[in-house]
């Protein structure tokens, strides 16, 4: 019996798609699902993320805060998209928000579920790096700590690990003052 191969999908096959509540991800030309679906915590964490962000970014009139799920292409062929939790592009840089996110986001954030394996994290890093995200914040809600890595030369470093009760440092938005607390 001869094995099935999946489609590789073009960009042209993707924008043809149908428009779905499912989330997922295209990993050079191929439809990834990611089920199941978030936990409730991770849920938890992304809103209050984004309840307390959002009105940070819109009162300091600094760009745009979009929650998932929207695409981020990383390249086009062959197509590959990402789906951060959160995404934030700066107000200078807004042209690159459209239908989906058409280049790097100046910050993404990953909320991480207990299924999340580190070789998944690390390629979607690479591919954060690659496309030139600035500054990429990886929550864990079990370790109730927030990393943040900054973009230097093509690689990320971390600019610290923050926990329970630490002031978050972040160099796309240096005025930011919250804790972990205030988001976790």
């Amino acid at each position: 019996m001869k094995a099935v191969q999946p489609k590789i999908l073009t960009y042209d096959d993707y924008l043809a798609l149908p428009e779905t509540k499912q989330r997922y991800e295209i990993i050079d030309g191929e439809l990834i699902w990611r089920c199941p679906a978030p936990t409730i915590k991770h849920q938890r964490v992304v809103k209050k993320a984004c309840v307390k962000l959002d009105p940070f970014v819109e009162e300091n009139d600094l760009g745009e805060l979009i929650l998932s799920p929207v695409d981020v292409v990383v390249s086009r062929n062959p197509l590959r998209m990402r789906q951060p939790d959160l995404l934030f592009v700066r107000k200078e840089r807004l042209s690159i928000v459209q239908e989906r996110v058409e280049g790097a986001p100046d910050l993404v954030i990953e909320v991480l579920s207990p299924g999340n394996a580190r070789p998944s994290v690390l390629e979607k890093l690479s591919d954060y790096a690659r496309i030139g995200v600035r500054e990429c914040w990886i929550f864990s809600p079990e370790a109730l700590t927030l990393e943040v890595l900054v973009l230097n030369r093509g690689r990320y470093k971390r600019l610290g690990l923050f926990g329970s009760g630490d002031r978050i440092r972040s160099q796309v938005w240096p005025q930011l003052s919250l804790t972990v607390d205030d988001l976790l």
